[in-house]
């Protein structure tokens, strides 16, 4: 039984930071995304169960994703944020690490993050 569920969006400044939450259960790996207005959702980030992570490199040494497993939640750490990472933000889960949105299972319906110049 999967259930997501995002928070922690919201209206930050350019160079802010937020920290995104997924509650989710059980021993899969987790991947952020994010789509915004007129795009593709793409890869942010994700984590496996034994805290392996992979991250897009337009986040990279901004962005880090972690878990804790024993409060069921992945965290999306988001710092130095720049107006382009405005987009609604997905958990999802799935059977292995991949960065295509196709492979994962289950989702949660979106956090809104927007940064403002």
């Amino acid at each position: 039984q999967v259930q997501l569920v995002e928070s922690g969006g919201g209206l930050v400044q350019a160079g802010g930071s937020l920290r995104l939450s997924c509650a989710a259960s059980g021993r899969y790996v987790v991947g952020w995304f994010r789509q915004a207005p007129g795009k593709e959702r793409e890869f942010v980030a994700s984590i496996t169960w034994n805290g392996m992570t992979l991250h897009a490199d337009s986040v990279q040494g901004r962005f880090s994703i972690s878990r804790d497993n024993v409060k069921n939640t992945v965290y999306l750490q988001m710092n130095s944020l720049k107006s382009e990472d405005t987009a609604v933000y997905y958990c999802a889960t799935g059977r292995r690490t991949t960065m295509v949105s196709g492979e994962y299972d289950y989702w949660g319906q979106g956090t809104q993050v927007t940064v403002s110049s």
